[in-house]
């Protein structure tokens, strides 16, 4: 399939699941995080969902990342040229909905893309050698080339692996996981 048909099917199945369903599924995928090798790291880059979109709940990841004292980092969108600037979240974060309803920081203390260590990245499909789907802006493309060459990026999902998206680009970053409530694809 092809990223267009894709985002259509996996929009559909997202918006046909009830709250209850994404809320049990976002608990199970914060669940298989913690079987993977990446708690030594720091920095931890983290999406936080759109509610509207019905995006797997990251809460539960903040939570563990919390718990855990990890630096966490969200990011606040550039819709003029579809870039991301990242800020430490803390306390003291003060968080608005953009217009397009996601929420991000107000201001905070920027940190640079090459400090990052893993990085929770959102999508809509995701295949079996690691490409994905997001919403189609290149907003984590962009982002991710600006980060170290071994950032690890880790695709959450509540659904399993295409087997192919026919349409990839040589700007389309790969992942080095992707993680659904029931299973740890590596790639």
């Amino acid at each position: 399939m092809i990223k267009k048909e894709l985002r259509i099917k996996y929009k559909a199945l997202r918006n046909a699941m009830s709250f209850d369903e994404i809320e049990e599924q976002s608990l199970a995928i914060a669940n298989q995080l913690l079987k993977l090798n990446i708690w030594n790291k720091t920095y931890f880059h983290l999406f936080l969902s759109i509610e509207e979109h019905k995006e797997i709940q990251t809460e539960y990841i903040l939570q563990i990342l919390a718990g855990k004292d990890k630096e966490v980092v969200v990011s606040k969108s550039n819709f003029d040229d579809c870039s991301m600037t990242q800020y430490l979240l803390t306390d003291n974060t003060r968080l608005k909905k953009n217009e397009y309803d996601i929420p991000e920081p107000v201001d905070g203390i920027e940190v640079p893309d090459t400090k990052i260590d893993v990085v929770f990245v959102p999508l809509l499909a995701f295949d079996t050698k690691g490409h994905r789907t997001g919403y189609g802006k290149g907003f984590y493309d962009r982002f991710l080339a600006n980060c170290r060459e071994d950032v690890i990026k880790i695709g959450l999902s509540f659904f399993e692996a295409e087997e192919s998206i026919d349409d990839i680009h040589s700007n389309d970053m790969v992942l080095d996981y992707c993680i659904t409530p029931k299973e740890i694809y590596r790639f």
